[in-house]
């Protein structure tokens, strides 16, 4: 009698899942989504697969009941090359907000005085002075080396005489010499420039923070 019911059961079982597995292949799946899109001829379909050449047009999310739960429109190239340089804006607008808290919050609490500021400057605009000065000592050497060096190459030449590979290479290696000083002290100039600006705009946001 055990067996006999024990195998009944089985076979209950059994029909139960394919009677389960019949509905679920005749169903669609309740998780499976149904997409309503229109094609280049204004024609609207609604098929649960968007073929790929119509993938960046608006489409919308319809349930089982036909009732769209979501909208999606696909940008333009034109328009997303304005939404990302829109947002692109909007972020160095808020990076540029967030920069100016933070230095002004390290400006009241470095100086107490418009007068600390302007010995700060004088600190910073001294060091870069010297540098500066460092670096005409030494143009006014290379301009005195590179002058000798042309006027025993034009004596040679005068005289006939054949020009040595060694003074060639004087003369190239003095020449490079001299543009990278001069690199150099249009750099430290322009530095200067910029920190005396800089120090004389913080003096001017102090005053405008605490009214001093």
């Amino acid at each position: 009698m055990l067996t006999v019911t024990f195998l009944v059961s089985r076979v209950m079982k059994f029909n139960l899942l394919i009677a389960l597995l019949s509905i679920a292949a005749i169903c669609p799946s309740a998780s499976a989504k149904t997409y309503k899109w229109v094609d280049d001829h204004g024609v609207t379909h609604i098929e649960q697969t968007i073929p790929p050449e119509y993938a960046n047009k608006d489409r919308k999310t319809l349930n089982k009941s036909g009732t769209v739960v979501r909208s999606e429109d696909v940008l333009t190239a034109e328009e997303r090359r304005a939404k990302e340089s829109e947002a692109a804006k909007s972020k160095a607008e808020s990076d540029a907000v967030r920069d100016q808290k933070r230095h002004d919050k390290s400006l009241i609490s470095t100086y107490s005085s418009i007068d600390e500021i302007e010995l700060s400057r004088q600190r910073n605009i001294q060091q870069l002075e010297t540098r500066i000065a460092g670096i005409q000592a030494k143009l006014k050497i290379t301009s005195a080396k590179l002058a000798g060096l042309a006027a025993d190459f034009e004596s040679r030449k005068k005289a006939g005489q054949k020009i040595p590979g060694s003074l060639y290479d004087d003369l190239s290696e003095t020449q490079n010499q001299l543009n990278r000083l001069k690199l150099d002290l249009d750099k430290y100039n322009a530095e200067k420039q910029q920190v005396d600006a800089r120090f004389e705009a913080d003096k001017v946001r102090y005053r405008e923070l605490t009214g001093k």
